[in-house]
């Protein structure tokens, strides 16, 4: 936790970590007290063989670290499986929040890419993969978050959990527990939440399109929906200044 003043927690998505609001977070920490975690098996979370990753557990996760911080209704800010994770939280589990910003998430069908769907069915054939033949691949997934392109230091930041030979392993595991039942679950009950939400959405993301923020907002905000230009998936690296705009202009 940094910074002082009402709760508000970020949760990102994947193939990310807690990093991803390395640019946000200090500058949000001048005005709340900013919360943030590792998703289990991502970053520098637990990583091991036959681990339960999926959105089935994360919203669980999410519960009981609000539960460890005693916060009872903060505010959130979640991107991709970050706001499936907080959604799954809301409709299944009952959790309350102030405020909440989503930013491009997974919420809708179909989703996941023809190289999701692949891995999927040939997992162990992605973790034996020889190091180069897997940081070629990964770096490709990274930079196709980007619109505006990932600077070496960024993709470092991002691979870093994944390499090595648990890290290998992990970053498929997860790929290989993508499963649209997760969101198929909760799509019918979406509806617009008792507290104030947004919707924010890169124009260039070529992961979830934006056409489908445009069905979610119909959803959940009635229709309102932020489109942010110039930016992809990775709206905290092409344009982080309108996710904290977003989030302060709130107050």
């Amino acid at each position: 936790m940094i910074g002082a003043g009402e709760p508000l927690v970020l949760v990102h998505g994947t193939p990310f970590s807690s990093q991803v609001w390395r640019r946000i977070a200090p500058w949000l920490a001048r005005r709340r007290a900013v919360y943030f975690f590792d998703l289990l098996g991502y970053g520098e979370s637990e990583k091991r063989a036959g681990q339960d990753v999926s959105l089935g557990v994360q919203n669980l996760v999410l519960a009981e670290m609000l539960r460890h911080w005693s916060l009872a209704r903060p505010e959130i800010v979640a991107h991709d499986f970050g706001g499936a994770t907080v959604l799954r939280g809301h409709y299944l589990q009952g959790l309350r929040y102030k405020r909440l910003t989503l930013i491009d998430p997974v919420s809708l069908s179909p989703w996941g890419s023809p190289f999701v769907q692949h891995v999927r069915r040939h997992e162990a054939a992605f973790s034996g993969l020889p190091d180069y033949a897997h940081e070629a691949l990964l770096t490709a997934y990274l930079q196709g978050a980007s619109h505006r392109g990932l600077s070496g230091e960024a993709i470092d930041i991002y691979a870093r959990p994944w390499r090595g030979a648990e890290g290998q392993a992990a970053f498929y595991r997860q790929i290989a527990q993508m499963d649209r039942k997760y969101t198929d679950e909760i799509e019918p009950l979406y509806g617009a939440p008792a507290f104030p939400a947004q919707l924010l959405w890169g124009e260039e993301d070529r992961w979830i399109p934006i056409a489908t923020g445009e069905r979610l907002a119909a959803l959940l905000t009635g229709g309102r929906l932020v489109r942010v230009p110039g930016a992809g998936h990775l709206v905290q690296d092409d344009a982080p200044e309108a996710i904290i705009a977003a989030v302060l202009q709130g107050e």
